[in-house]
């Protein structure tokens, strides 16, 4: 990857999901806006803040497709992800912005 784009593997969701209260939501239902989680297969020299292996959240929406031996990327700049997951943290919640 070059400068600071970063190269991330989305989380296939199952076919359904459900809601808190229970309630099944299937497949075709589009909500609108939803932001995603992926892990991050790579990364520019200039991306400051993300690393591979990081998961990280963002809006699957208008960002580039790239298939590399079969397995479909979405290659975005680091400004675009809105949050990154770390396991172990000092203090606090486990997700830094």
């Amino acid at each position: 990857m070059l400068h600071d784009r970063v190269m991330v593997k989305v989380e296939q969701e199952s076919e359904e999901r459900r809601s808190t209260a229970g309630i099944v939501i299937p497949a075709t239902v589009k909500i609108a806006n939803r932001l995603v989680w992926g892990e991050v297969c790579g990364v520019g020299a200039n991306a400051r803040a993300v690393k591979v292996g990081d998961k990280v959240l963002f809006n699957p929406e208008d960002q580039y497709e790239v298939e590399v031996h079969g397995q479909t990327y979405l290659v975005m700049r680091e400004r675009d992800l809105h949050a990154i997951a770390t396991p172990q943290t000092d203090n606090g919640t486990g997700l830094y912005l």
